[in-house]
């Protein structure tokens, strides 16, 4: 007797892992898979199974990642009624359009020279960085960074008060006067560059996931109180590292801690000194943080649900970088 050839009782025209969302877009509830219902022949069974398996893993880790784009309502208008004209705050990414958005205010600390400073200052001159650094923050008045700021025309803030000073000499901020200063200033956004002190915590409270900082190493290696300058630069030679770079990332209330949200690798040379693995390191400083800086202002940077940032490509909005 002839095999009898098993049969499927189904739609050919619907794919065997096709799938879809019930309900409103993805939030941060648990979105629910609803399946098609599939007759498959068992000779067929485990190959479906596997692919299905594989059809609902990516589309589960898609909608972990694509979570809704949350920005500072202060700095985005939706319109809320065209007919009328009126505007409401807290609009997402998605729904704001060019023509709404504002520049973002950003504050820069600086400690030293401020290399770092004077890149994201020229690409929000050239328009790479939708905003504009309207405060300089330095705990020593008088370095370059604060002597730049002073001949761009830029406010200056002393903090913290140098204790060292004699009484009639000391000038700068307590933590709740600077507090008060940034929000006088009306700043959107924090970015440490090259600044040495750890900020208060009443300040990184109010600004959860809005202040920036750029090691100019690896992080978690090579970071931590003590670890600035040309330290970080002898510690990665002396220990054979083969590579390094800097890490930009979120600022907790910790040295060189917090979520990482960008790096850049340069080689560690096999008779490199530290003056030029710091040059080679610092040229890519400038790029990687103007680019971060820039992703901030734009609400490009998002967030997983582990707590890891991510950075959504201006070019594609369904690529991340």
């Amino acid at each position: 007797m002839a095999a009898i050839a098993p049969t499927v009782r189904c739609d050919p025209s619907r794919p065997l892992a096709a799938h879809r969302l019930n309900g409103a877009p993805p939030s941060r509830r648990r979105t629910r898979l609803s399946l098609p219902r599939v007759c498959i022949a068992s000779s067929s069974l485990p190959t479906a199974l596997a692919v299905t398996r594989r059809s609902v893993f990516s589309h589960s880790l898609s909608q972990r990642v694509r979570q809704p784009r949350r920005c500072k309502s202060a700095r985005w208008l939706v319109r809320a009624d065209a007919s009328s004209g009126e505007t409401a705050p807290g609009g997402t990414a998605e729904a704001a359009k060019a023509s709404d958005r504002r520049r973002a205010r950003v504050a820069v600390f600086v400690s030293g020279g401020g290399s770092n400073f004077k890149a994201i200052h020229a690409a929000c001159a050239d328009g790479r960085v939708n905003g504009d650094v309207v405060v300089v923050v330095s705990d020593k008045p008088e370095c370059g960074g604060w002597q730049y700021a002073r001949a761009n025309g830029i406010p200056t803030l002393a903090f913290p008060v140098n204790a060292k000073l004699p009484p009639a000499e000391q000038h700068g901020l307590t933590p709740d006067q600077l507090l008060q200063a940034m929000r006088q200033h009306a700043v959107d956004y924090i970015v440490l560059a090259g600044y040495l002190k750890l900020l208060p915590a009443s300040l990184v409270e109010a600004f959860p996931r809005a202040i920036l900082n750029v090691h100019p190493a690896l992080l978690p290696a090579f970071g931590g109180k003590g670890y600035y300058g040309m330290r970080v630069h002898k510690a990665v030679i002396a220990s054979g590292a083969r590579v390094s770079g800097p890490t930009v990332h979120f600022v907790d209330e910790r040295y060189d801690h917090g979520p990482i949200v960008a790096q850049a690798v340069v080689p560690v040379l096999p008779f490199d000194d530290p003056p030029a693995l710091q040059a080679r390191v610092l040229a890519q400083e400038h790029r990687l943080y103007a680019r971060v800086v820039a992703a901030l202002c734009d609400c490009r940077v998002e967030w997983r649900e582990d707590g890891v940032p991510v950075i959504r490509s201006a070019d594609d909005d369904n690529a991340f970088e």
